[in-house]
């Protein structure tokens, strides 16, 4: 069974707070199905945002190990979800991240970690795709680091222009991957089998 978990400072002023926009959206919080609403709202926020209180540096150097090792790493189709900072909707996708070696290697899910980190922030996908990248980069030192994120955004399919199946590519990269050679070995890697969600 999974425990509850910790809360932030704030919750119950971020509860009532969501008790008052019910009202302001025409509703009655007092209505029993809406009774507990704004705290679970509060609470649930609190989570989708708990990336504020987590240092991603130091998941890295928790968890740096020496290695010779100087090919591409690939972590690939790492599930994200996030909030647009623009109208607080979810948005959704995979992450690709590749890095090269320059003698330190860190574990394989703390490269997943980073993305849950900066993920679990009011975002857009551009920032979220570089914060990765800047993470890695300033972190292990490696030759090189190139991030992709693939993404559906909410606030495209349930309001606005409303399309339904857009898809939302996003990358950047330094060091090694400015040569179109090794930007194109690592595409290649992710096309090969990288699959859709």
């Amino acid at each position: 069974m999974t425990s509850e978990p910790e809360y932030r400072d704030g919750l119950d002023k971020l509860a009532a707070h969501y008790t008052d926009i019910l009202s302001l959206l025409g509703e009655n919080p007092q209505r029993e199905g809406l009774v507990k609403t704004p705290m679970r709202v509060a609470k649930a926020m609190q989570v989708l945002t708990r990336g504020y209180t987590q240092d991603a540096k130091k998941v890295l150097t928790d968890a740096l190990f020496e290695e010779k090792y100087s090919q591409m790493v690939i972590v690939k189709d790492i599930d994200f979800f996030s909030m647009c900072e623009h109208h607080m909707l979810p948005f959704y996708g995979k992450a690709h991240v590749a890095y090269i070696p320059n003698g330190v290697i860190t574990g394989l899910s703390k490269i997943a970690r980073v993305v849950d980190i900066y993920s679990h922030r009011l975002q857009v996908q551009e920032r979220l795709t570089q914060q990765i990248k800047d993470c890695i980069d300033e972190t292990l030192h490696p030759l090189g680091v190139m991030v992709v994120i693939e993404a559906k955004h909410m606030c495209m399919q349930m309001r606005g222009v409303e399309k339904q199946n857009s898809i939302t590519t996003t990358s950047d990269f330094c060091g090694a991957f400015n040569q179109a050679k090794t930007r194109e070995e690592f595409m290649n890697l992710l096309r090969g089998e990288s699959r859709r969600f």
